[in-house]
C-alpha cells in the first residue's frame, strides 16, 4: 500500500495495483540499476549493461501476458472506477507491447553499436537514458488523465534528446539534439495551455470526467472550451511527426546515433499517436467537430509532404539512406492519422482506432527491420548513402532480401501482404466515415511512394562496383534481422491476427 496525495482530489483509493503498473516499473528499476552498475563495473565489462538491458526489456514485456483478458486501473478517486490515473486495458497493453518490443530491438541494435570502437558513447549512462525513456513511453498509453499524460510525454521524451546528442565530440548530433529539444519544449508548452485551459472549464483533468463535463460548459466557456482542444492537440502532433510539426525530423534522424533514429521513429510515433487517441476519442469525443477536421487535414498534409520529400531524395544517389527512412516516416505517419481522424466522423470510434493501432504494429515491425539493414551497411559504409545498397544481394544476399521485403510492406505490395492489408484497412476507415476525398488523396499518395521504394529495392539487385566485400554480421544484429524478419513473415501469412490483436478496449 502506498500514501499519495493528489492536487485535484482530497480522497483517492491509496491502494496501488502492483501487477498493472509492473511493466513501465520494472523497465525504470532496470535503468537505475544499470545507471549504479556502472560506477562499478570495469571498462572491459561494460557491454554486460547492455545485456542487462536487453534482459529487462524482455522481462517487462513478459509481464504483460498477466494482464491480458483483465482491464486493471489504480491511483483511482474513491467511490469510482471510472475516474484513474492509470488503466491496464487492451489498448494499454497492445501499445506497451509496441513500445517494449521496439525497446528491445533498439537494444539489440545498440549492443552492437556501443561496441563499435570508432565512437565513444557513455554506456551507462546510454542504457539508462533509453530505458527511462521506454518507461515513459509504456507509462504513456496507461495514462487517464491530462497531467500524467504530459508527465509521461515528457519522461519519454527528455531522454531521447540526451540520446540524440549523445556522441561525443560530433557537431551534427548536437545540433540534432538542439533542435529535437528546442521544438519538442515549444510543443509542450503549447500543450500545457491548452490543458490548463481544459481544466478551467471542467475542472478536472481526468479524461472521463472530462468527456463529461466538457459537454455542458456555459456558452461564455465555450471558445476557451475549443482553444483548449485545438492547443493539446499540438504536442501529441508533434510526437507523431504530423506536418506542420515535422521540420525537426531529417535532421534529427541523421544526426542521431543510428538505433536511436530506429527508436523515434517508432516508440516516439507511438508515444505521439496513444497520446492523440486518448485525447481525441476518450477525452474529448464531444469535440469532433473540432477534431475530425483538423486530424483529417493533417494526414492529408503529412502523407503528402513527406512522400514528395522523399521522393526527391532519390534526385541524387548520395542523399543519406537513413535521411530517405526519415521522411518515409513522415509519410507513413500521414496514414496513421487517417483513422483517428475518421474516428471524428463515425459512431464507430473504437473500430477506427483499431485501425491505426493495427497499421502500427505493422509499420513498426517493417521499420525496425529497414534500420537493421541500414545498421548492417554502415559498418563498412559509414555515410549510409543510397548508393551504398547498390549491389548488396552480391555482398549479404540474405539482408538483401530482407530489406526489399521491407520496403514492400511499405509499399503496401506482394510479398509484404501485411503491408497491404494495412493499407487496405486504413482506406476502408475513411471510406467508411465518409472521407472520400482523404482515401483518394491516400492512394495518390502510396503511388508516389511505390516510386521511391521500388527504386531502392531494384538497386539492391544491381551489379555492385567492384568487387564485394563479404562481412560477417555480429549476433546482436543477427537477431534483430531476424526477429523483425520472422515477424514481417508470420503477419504477412495471417494478416488478420493483426487487426483482431489490434482490437482496442477502450469503452
Amino acid at each position: 500500500m502506498s500514501a499519495l496525495a493528489h492536487p485535484l482530489a482530497a480522497n483517492l483509493v491509496q491502494s496501488v495495483d502492483w501487477l498493472a503498473i509492473a511493466p513501465p516499473t520494472l523497465t525504470a528499476v532496470v535503468g537505475l540499476v544499470v545507471l549504479v552498475a556502472d560506477l562499478f563495473v570495469p571498462e572491459a565489462k561494460k557491454p554486460l549493461l547492455g545485456w542487462v538491458s536487453v534482459a529487462g526489456l524482455a522481462a517487462a514485456a513478459l509481464l504483460l501476458l498477466p494482464l491480458l483478458g483483465h482491464d486493471r486501473s489504480t491511483f483511482c478517486l474513491t467511490g469510482t472506477t471510472r475516474a484513474c490515473s492509470y488503466t491496464a486495458d487492451r489498448f494499454t497493453l497492445i501499445v506497451q507491447f509496441l513500445v517494449l518490443g521496439g525497446a528491445l530491438l533498439t537494444a539489440l541494435l545498440s549492443v552492437t553499436t556501443l561496441k563499435d570502437g570508432k565512437r565513444r558513447y557513455p554506456q551507462g549512462e546510454f542504457w539508462f537514458l533509453l530505458l527511462s525513456s521506454a518507461a515513459g513511453a509504456a507509462l504513456l498509453p496507461a495514462s487517464r488523465d491530462l497531467a500524467t499524460l504530459i508527465v509521461a510525454l515528457e519522461v519519454a521524451s527528455l531522454p531521447a534528446f540526451a540520446l540524440v546528442g549523445i556522441r561525443h565530440g560530433d557537431k551534427r548530433s548536437s545540433e540534432a539534439a538542439l533542435k529535437f529539444f528546442l521544438s519538442s519544449v515549444t510543443a509542450t508548452a503549447v500543450s500545457l495551455l491548452g490543458i490548463s485551459f481544459v481544466y478551467a472549464t471542467t475542472g478536472s483533468l481526468y479524461l472521463t470526467q472530462v468527456a463529461d463535463r466538457i459537454q455542458h460548459v456555459d456558452g461564455q466557456l465555450h471558445t476557451l472550451a475549443q482553444t483548449g482542444v485545438v492547443l493539446t492537440l499540438v504536442g501529441f502532433a508533434f510526437k507523431t511527426a504530423a506536418v506542420p510539426f515535422h521540420f525537426w525530423v531529417p535532421d534529427t534522424y541523421v544526426g542521431a546515433p543510428l538505433p536511436i533514429a530506429a527508436y523515434l521513429s517508432v516508440v516516439g510515433k507511438a508515444v505521439g499517436f496513444s497520446g492523440l487517441i486518448l485525447v481525441t476519442v476518450v477525452a474529448f469525443p464531444s469535440y469532433a467537430d473540432v477534431w475530425g477536421p483538423a486530424l483529417a487535414a493533417l494526414a492529408a498534409l503529412t502523407m503528402t509532404v513527406g512522400n514528395v520529400a522523399a521522393l526527391r531524395q532519390q534526385a541524387t544517389r548520395a542523399y543519406s539512406a537513413v535521411r530517405l527512412l526519415a521522411w518515409s516516416s513522415v509519410g507513413q505517419a500521414g496514414y496513421l492519422l487517417v483513422p483517428i481522424a475518421a474516428a471524428g466522423y463515425t459512431d464507430d470510434a473504437q473500430k477506427a482506432v483499431g485501425s491505426t493501432v493495427a497499421y502500427a504494429l505493422m509499420y513498426a515491425a517493417v521499420n525496425l527491420g529497414a534500420f537493421a539493414v541500414a545498421a548492417a551497411v554502415a559498418r563498412t559504409e559509414r555515410l549510409n548513402r543510397i548508393s551504398d545498397y547498390r549491389g548488396l544481394y552480391a555482398r549479404n544476399p540474405l539482408a538483401a532480401l530482407l530489406l526489399a521485403f521491407f520496403l514492400l510492406c511499405l509499399a503496401g505490395l506482394p510479398p509484404g501482404i501485411i503491408g497491404l492489408f494495412a493499407k487496405v484497412t486504413v482506406f476502408s476507415a475513411a471510406v467508411e466515415a465518409g472521407l472520400g476525398w482523404l482515401a483518394v488523396v491516400m492512394a495518390v499518395n502510396v503511388v508516389i511512394a511505390l516510386y521511391y521504394y521500388l527504386q531502392w529495392t531494384a538497386l539492391l539487385f544491381r551489379a555492385p562496383e567492384g568487387e564485394p566485400a563479404r562481412h560477417r554480421l555480429p549476433a546482436p544484429l543477427t537477431a534483430a534481422l531476424a526477429l523483425t524478419g520472422t515477424l514481417g513473415v508470420v503477419l504477412s501469412g495471417a494478416p488478420q491476427l493483426v487487426l483482431r490483436f489490434a482490437a482496442t478496449g477502450l469503452f
